[in-house]
């Protein structure tokens, strides 16, 4: 049996591309684990070093992901309290092993993107959309709600764009996708690779440390928003104290050493 996966090194990125465009990559529990052990292996990885950057998480076919396979969707429709909450937690495995991987994520994303698959993006730190995909919170067709994926989706889109969107299941275009901010780049079909690959390239020319640490900070000081402007605010206390870590290390030493300089850093690739 072929895999639903491949994984295909570039250097220091990893693609790891849904590869069931027959039935437009969409889940099955193959799938699921698939994808959640191949984020869960960069995630331990990337902790291990520097030689991994980032991930991109591509699509085989006309589609990105549609959401839930229709031989899946027959397999768990008997399924009792505790074997539906089980196959819930695995899916949110899936998406937190996306959300929690500690390199840059991103999502090149084109054609239909729906219900479990517009998680799929959420959970992505940057997300490329071809002009001609389609997104839709579905869910609410087959009579559930986009419960799993909704704290990956709430998180991009905020809850009054929730509101607007799940009760209806209505699909909308990549343009409204940027605007409620669920993607953050809006392409022609033909641009794709040519974006992604500029993306990229962004990423290489950071430091590699910097990078992962500038994307814990994202999450970190996320978690005490809004603030308390006060002083003794432990936000404050652990952002200088990263600062302080960063700038005395070898990348903020280096950083700073080649601006001044006038010359690339040395985690710069040579052209």
């Amino acid at each position: 049996m072929s895999s639903p996966l491949q994984v295909i090194e570039h250097d220091s990125i990893r693609e790891i591309r849904l590869d069931r465009p027959d039935v437009h990559n969409a889940f099955d529990v193959e799938l699921i684990e698939a994808i959640t052990r191949e984020f869960t292996r960069a995630g331990e990885e990337a902790g291990s070093g520097d030689s991994l950057r980032g991930v991109l998480l591509s699509a085989a076919g006309k589609s990105f992901c549609a959401g839930a396979d229709l031989n899946y969707m027959k397999s768990i429709a008997g399924y009792g309290p505790d074997e539906n909450r089980a196959d819930a937690l695995r899916l949110s495995r899936m998406f937190l092993a996306i959300r929690q991987c500690p390199v840059f994520v991103l999502a090149r994303v084109q054609g239909a993107t729906l219900g479990g698959g517009t998680g799929l993006a959420a959970a992505c730190d940057y997300v490329i959309a071809a002009k001609r995909a389609r997104f839709g919170f579905s869910e609410v067709k087959l009579g559930i709600i986009p419960s799993v994926i909704s704290p990956f989706v709430l998180d991009r889109i905020g809850p009054a764009q929730g509101r607007a969107l799940f009760p209806t299941g209505m699909r909308f275009d990549a343009d409204q996708a940027l605007r409620i901010g669920l993607i953050d780049e809006v392409v022609a079909d033909d641009a794709l690779d040519a974006a992604v690959e500029r993306v990229l390239g962004e990423l290489l020319s950071a430091a590699p440390n910097a990078s992962r640490e500038a994307k814990a900070l994202a999450t970190q000081v996320a978690r005490h928003l809004p603030l308390e402007l006060v002083e003794d605010n432990p936000v404050f206390a652990a952002t200088a104290d990263g600062i302080a870590r960063l700038r005395g290390g070898d990348e903020g030493q280096e950083g700073m050493a080649s601006f001044l300089e006038k010359r690339r850093p040395g985690w710069v690739p040579s052209r």
